[in-house]
């Protein structure tokens, strides 16, 4: 699995908009939208942004066992 469909499984879990991850980062919606679409790149310090505004730490991206932790998170906080 790849970042970008990592960092979609995370806000769409949190119930969060693209427009907020966008409005949140300083990037435009639909620039956001292509990003985490997997069609332009998305580069460290807007992969730690992103991160930031999922409340996630920006390692959990690179995860080998990315849905056991993100499954264990995510029971963390309900």
């Amino acid at each position: 699995m790849k970042v970008h469909e990592k960092i979609r499984i995370v806000r769409k879990s949190k119930g969060i908009a693209q427009k907020f991850v966008a409005e949140k980062i300083g990037m435009t919606i639909s620039n956001y939208n292509m990003k985490e679409n997997g069609k332009r790149p998305i580069v460290t310090n807007e992969l730690e942004k992103i991160a930031a505004a999922l409340e996630v730490t920006a390692t959990l991206f690179f995860e080998d066992q990315f849905h056991v932790k993100w499954n264990e998170l995510s029971k963390e906080v309900s």
